[in-house]
């Protein structure tokens, strides 16, 4: 058995038929395009199975070229074609030859004709959709067939009652409000700008044929329970039936059992070999559906036995376990965009490039955002070890009664159509508070519908306690939430830091970051840096982090990559090392002096200019007034301000004992400063501090910094200056033990 364990393009049946012929194609003129591109031919255009965890021999590949035509919503069929298309690419990009809009008030047209592979009398013909954005409807041959609303979930049409001998005649029409309506739709608007992209309308998936018995299985559901070491499959079937599933491991095998159709079966993996990033094995699975003689129907699939949960470490904080060991996360924000396929990547190849690059630089997550993938995207993240958090497309949905509906309905079918791949790890219904709504709620019911995976209710913004991850996005970063009682602390997005490389970009000029580089030692630099206060903070609880981003998107030029996938834009060596210190055990980590971020500190605090030996040890600042940090203007983000200081500048005492001294480890400064500080310890300055901060964010001292303390009584001094905007300064110091 090998189904699940190749890219599924040994299938022995592929008919790719075209509209056209094989004639001369180029994709139309775009802003930049990816190396992928030659590489496709409309007479084989995204050529491989579709579907990998529900594998049938026979199949018809529809993908190539199509007519098309975009007419008023109020028009019928049209009597005229506009021209070709080239599915599965959305209308607005390159690749699909056209390159254009689709406005609310107007519809997509797509025909072409195919013939039907042979049927015998007991035999039906599906007709596949991997995704169309976002409401269709399909004809063939004149006769309606099917409608479906839903931009990302695939969908599957029986058309065998409209079949007609020779060539058959196959039109769809699709409408898609984009921003204007009440659909989940991510980053989609009509007018790009900033972090929001180029709408996606239409077809954007394979499309496909498949003959199957009258009796057949519609679906798996795949639940591994390591803990018992079995596998428990539910083969869904259009009719009642009997299953019988062997499991193999390579050419082995390793488990079988029958059971009835509809009710969950377990096979038995007394030495399961469990799926981890490092090792991601997986078992092949042979599925058949008997009347209980003969066999009726057959697919193959494949599964992971792994476990994933949120429970508390040896110290008592909450974080993410794999198999029963802690792991942290480490990882991409990845939008799954392209500049010549938007949605839809040019290739398989180019498909899984992403994610082997994810891997080679280091990491071990990528956080899918505001957007699902074709299954293939999932299938590769399984076979390479690539851990999946899946963020729900977002919209509207808070505005009324439809937009809720939409949602719900559809982020169930989101659960539904990615249960069964274990690269997955969890799910994300809401993404800064974008159309959020009944957060509970849906948490709940999340937590209910799929009990193998934790829920993060709300990457970022509105926190409502739900769930099992409290999520804050914190840009440059980094910066964590405190751990609770109840749910594991991540950082749900960070970093942003941007850099345009000229000819790799969307658009020449005014390209945005949320930090920007000049050149790639400054921006490896700053990559390192943020990487490096990343470590201390797991030693605080935190228990994943995800950068933004994969790749530059459009005008955003914070990617690893360019948008275009041709460079790194980092020295590699450099940042795969900062980000492999991440995996180690959680450090150690001793409070020396604490912030007032949880409690109160006072300070003594002056805002008129002090005697220039304010800062050294045995400074008299008795005549100082006495104050609880933090020190600064309410309104400030995340500031907790006990003290008000709006003056230009504020300068602060604060004296600490140490009973003993430290024989190793390293210090560490807890800061949130708004603006520029200047820190001192037993009279020297160790830190400068440029700029503001939005949170509580660790700073790394280096070694002569620790050298500094010494038995009983040690002073901090800090001087903060303000310009314009909010203020506020609290600082604590800690010392880090790697264990």
């Amino acid at each position: 058995m090998s189904y699940g364990r190749t890219a599924c393009s040994l299938l022995a049946i592929l008919v790719c038929v075209t509209v056209c012929g094989a004639e001369p194609w180029q994709p139309a003129k775009g802003p930049l395009m990816t190396r992928w591109s030659k590489d496709i031919s409309p007479e084989r255009v995204w050529p491989e199975y579709p579907r990998p965890q529900m594998v049938r021999e026979s199949w018809v590949n529809l993908n190539g070229f199509w007519q098309y035509a975009i007419r008023p919503q109020d028009e019928g069929r049209p009597a005229k074609w506009d021209g070709k298309i080239l599915v599965p690419f959305a209308v607005e990009s390159a690749l699909s030859g056209v390159k254009k809009p689709v406005k609310p008030e107007e519809r997509l047209w797509y025909r072409r004709t195919f013939a039907p592979p042979a049927l015998s009398d007991d035999q039906q013909l599906l007709l596949h959709f991997g995704a169309v954005d976002w409401e269709c409807r399909v004809w063939v041959n004149g006769q309606q067939v099917g409608q479906h609303k839903g931009g990302y979930d695939p969908f599957t049409f029986d058309i065998t009652v409209a079949l007609r001998q020779g060539d058959n005649e196959l039109v769809v029409a699709v409408s898609d409000p984009t921003d204007t309506g009440f659909q989940p739709r991510g980053k989609q608007v009509l007018e790009p700008h900033g972090i929001m992209y180029t709408a996606v309308t239409g077809i954007w998936q394979t499309v496909w044929l498949e003959p199957v018995p009258a009796a057949h299985i519609t679906s798996l559901k795949v639940v591994p329970d390591v803990d018992r070491r079995v596998v428990s499959v539910t083969v869904n079937s259009s009719a009642p039936g009997r299953v019988r599933l062997k499991a193999f491991d390579g050419e082995k095998l390793v488990a079988e059992q029958e059971g009835k159709a509809g009710k969950a079966i377990e096979l038995s993996l007394t030495d399961a070999v469990l799926w981890s990033p490092d090792q991601p094995h997986l078992y092949d699975l042979k599925v058949e559906l008997t009347d209980g003689e003969k066999v009726i129907d057959t697919v193959a699939s494949y599964f992971g036995m792994r476990k994933f949960e949120a429970r508390k470490d040896e110290d008592g904080i909450n974080r993410l376990w794999l198999n029963d060991q802690v792991l942290f996360q480490y990882g991409p924000l990845d939008q799954g965009w392209w500049p010549d396929g938007l949605y839809t990547p040019p290739t398989d190849e180019a498909l899984k490039y992403d994610i082997e690059m994810t891997k080679r630089l280091g990491m071990n997550m990528a956080r899918k955002h505001v957007k699902y993938e074709c299954a293939r995207w999932y299938y590769w993240c399984d076979r390479l070890g690539l851990l999946v958090w899946q963020d729900m497309p977002s919209g509207d949905a808070g505005r009324n009664d439809e937009s809720k509906t939409n949602f719900r309905r559809e982020l169930k079918a989101m659960i539904d159509a990615l249960h069964n791949f274990p690269s997955i790890v969890m799910w994300v219904p809401f993404n800064e508070g974008w159309g959020q709504h009944d957060t509970e709620e849906i948490a709940k019911w999340l937590q209910q519908y799929d009990p193998t995976r934790p829920i993060n209710e709300a990457s970022g913004w509105h926190d409502k306690g739900s769930g099992d991850v409290a999520d804050i996005h914190n840009y440059p970063g980094p910066g964590m939430r405190e751990p609770e009682p109840h749910r594991v602390s991540v950082l749900g997005e960070f970093g942003g830091l941007g850099m345009p490389v000229r000819g790799h970009t969307w658009q020449d000029e005014n390209n945005w970051g949320y930090v920007s580089y000049d050149n790639a030692d400054e921006l490896t630099d700053a990559y390192v840096e943020l990487l490096t206060m990343v470590r201390p903070l797991i030693g605080r609880g935190l228990s994943a982090a995800v950068y933004t981003q994969t790749t530059d998107v459009e005008v955003e030029v914070n990617g690893l990559m360019t948008y275009d996938r041709e460079l790194v834009k980092m020295e590699e060596a450099r940042i795969v090392e900062a980000a492999r210190k991440l995996y180690g055990p959680p450090p150690q980590m001793r409070v020396l002096m604490p912030t007032s971020e949880n409690a109160p500190r006072d300070w003594r605090y002056t805002t008129t200019r002090p005697d220039d030996r304010w800062h050294e040890p045995g400074f008299d600042d008795s005549a100082w007034k006495t104050g609880s940090a933090g020190f600064g203007t309410e309104g400030t983000p995340r500031a907790i301000v006990r003290t008000k200081w709006d003056s230009s500048d504020i300068w602060l005492h604060r004296s600490f004992d140490l009973d003993s001294l430290l024989e190793s480890g390293q210090l560490m400064l807890t800061v949130h400063h708004d603006e520029d500080a200047d820190v001192y310890l037993n009279g020297t300055l160790v830190r400068t501090l440029n700029g503001h901060t939005r949170h509580y964010r660790p700073v790394l001292l280096d070694e002569n910094a620790r050298k500094l303390l010494q038995t009983g009584q040690n002073t901090i001094a800090v001087h903060c200056r303000q310009t314009a905007g909010g203020q506020y300064i609290d600082v604590g110091l800690m010392e880090i033990h790697e264990r």
